[in-house]
């Protein structure tokens, strides 16, 4: 099955290049997406850019292809559920959940010169990045692509109620299932509290599992396809 990689922020389609050859072992492909913005060298890039670059990826793959994002770029997996949801086979979130209509994309950090740069490791402390060596917390480091602002500040829009049939995965890595559950259940995250087929799948690993855990990432991603099957 095609499966279509969607990085978060700060990082290209490089970051999944350990799970590509675990996912090839078990029978899949995997299509790493370059954000416009984020690594393509579009300083001008926006949201809207973004999300049609995962749409087109989408609508490029064989088949009904599986989506998965990471991080703030849950949203953008999110959104090839929402503008393509008889064109997915279903959807794993990393580490992050969807934005709410009409929130900003991910404006978490003050932008320098247009764009939002990584604001380094002493904000991640702690479960986040616990598990990284200090080598690859300084390799990664020199990656680290900044955001542009028309991407961070884009609004969030969503369109289509089908969105919420898509079988949908979350994997938690720097929290427990059982915390995702009481924030979903609390009503903290409105796009997993609709989602009509959500399981949960618990990594041991920080933020960052495609770094620090591929193969048994590579592992839960294999899994959640079979489940968007069934």
């Amino acid at each position: 099955m095609d499966i279509v990689l969607i990085a978060g922020l700060w990082l290209d389609g490089s970051a999944w290049d350990d799970v590509l050859p675990e996912l090839e072992a078990l029978g899949h492909r995997g299509i790493a997406v370059t954000l416009p913005g984020q690594g393509d060298g579009t300083a001008s890039a926006t949201y809207d850019d973004q999300a049609a670059a995962v749409v087109a990826a989408v609508d490029a793959a064989e088949g009904q292809p599986f989506v998965v994002g990471h991080s703030a770029a849950c949203t953008l997996a999110w959104v090839a559920a929402d503008q393509r949801p008889d064109g997915v086979t279903g959807v794993a979130l990393i580490g992050g959940f969807p934005s709410t209509e009409g929130e900003k994309y991910a404006d978490f950090f003050e932008p320098v010169d247009g764009a939002m740069p990584f604001p380094g490791w002493e904000k991640f402390e702690g479960p986040d990045s616990d598990d990284m060596s200090e080598e690859l917390k300084a390799d990664l480091l020199t990656r680290m692509i900044p955001v542009p602002v028309g991407v961070t500040r884009g609004e969030v829009h969503w369109t289509s109620e089908a969105r919420h049939d898509v079988p949908l995965t979350l994997i938690c890595p720097e929290f427990s299932p059982a915390e995702a559950q009481e924030w979903i259940d609390a009503g903290d995250v409105p796009e997993l509290g609709s989602a009509n087929a959500l399981e949960l799948a618990d990594i041991e690993s920080g933020h960052w599992p495609m770094f620090t855990q591929p193969k048994p990432l590579a592992v839960l991603i294999d899994e959640a396809t079979k489940r968007g099957r069934s």
